[in-house]
């Protein structure tokens, strides 16, 4: 299998990125594991969902960007569980965390979002865990569209756990507007739950028009992540994206 294209900047301000969306289930599980696994994916973004929200919060995500040789760019507690990664090579225009409304009984949910910049492209960037609840997360898949949009950036990515499958009318609402970065340009694996037994994808990552899909999938085969780390590291598996962002004002 071939390996993704690494990150870089060209002559004409365009930007090769790694975009990685993964589940790390609150650090509850092997956090060295789950830190090898992002390292070696080499991303400039890190799309997380179900960060520590609680005690002590900013200091167990920070903890895990170092060891990734990341920072945290926004989310966790204030965005109840999405938060955005990423490297030094990312200029940060602004960044926003935004609580969805709450559901008596339900989970709480939110987006962590940003704007940045690699050379001359630039980029919204979201971060989601979706509902349970089937009419709820069809609810929250409107509103991460109005989101983007709201942005005002050409070009956008958003990914995360949308606890819900291809078929799904979530899943559908959402390609339907977006790219689905995986059906785009399949490669690694496809299914991201569970990590013991894959059957299903129910993570994704999704782009705007005009942002150009090289490759999508479970880096399975990326050297340096092996399987006894996917599988100790927490109880979903990671997409990882290689996307060429065009410079401001190109299509």
């Amino acid at each position: 299998m071939a390996l993704l294209p690494e990150s870089r900047t060209d002559t004409d301000g365009s930007a090769t990125l790694r975009v990685l969306s993964y589940n790390v289930r609150s650090l509850r599980d092997d956090t060295a594991a789950l830190a090898r696994v992002i390292r070696a994916c080499a991303p400039d973004l890190v799309l997380v969902q179900e960060a520590p929200r609680f005690f002590r919060w900013r200091k167990k995500l920070a903890r895990l960007a170092r060891a990734a040789d990341l920072v945290i760019l926004t989310g966790g507690a204030p965005a109840a569980g999405p938060a955005i990664l990423c490297g030094l090579r990312a200029t940060v225009e602004r960044t926003e965390d935004v609580l969805l409304p709450l559901v008596p009984g339900h989970h709480r949910r939110g987006f962590a979002t940003a704007v940045v910049r690699f050379g001359g492209a630039r980029l919204g960037v979201l971060s989601c865990h979706l509902s349970l609840h089937s009419d709820e997360r069809l609810e929250q898949a409107g509103m991460l569209l109005d989101r983007l949009s709201a942005l005002g950036v050409e070009h956008a990515v958003a990914g995360g756990d949308l606890n819900d499958r291809p078929t799904g009318r979530t899943f559908r609402r959402l390609a339907g507007s977006l790219q689905d970065c995986w059906a785009t340009a399949p490669w690694g694996g496809e299914h991201t739950s569970t990590p013991l037994d894959p059957h299903q994808r129910i993570d994704a990552i999704f782009a705007t028009e005009g942002v150009q899909v090289l490759g999508c999938g479970v880096p399975r085969e990326q050297p340096g992540v092996t399987q006894e780390d996917l599988r100790a590291a927490t109880d979903h598996l990671p997409v990882l994206a290689a996307l060429k962002v065009p410079a401001a004002g190109q299509s």
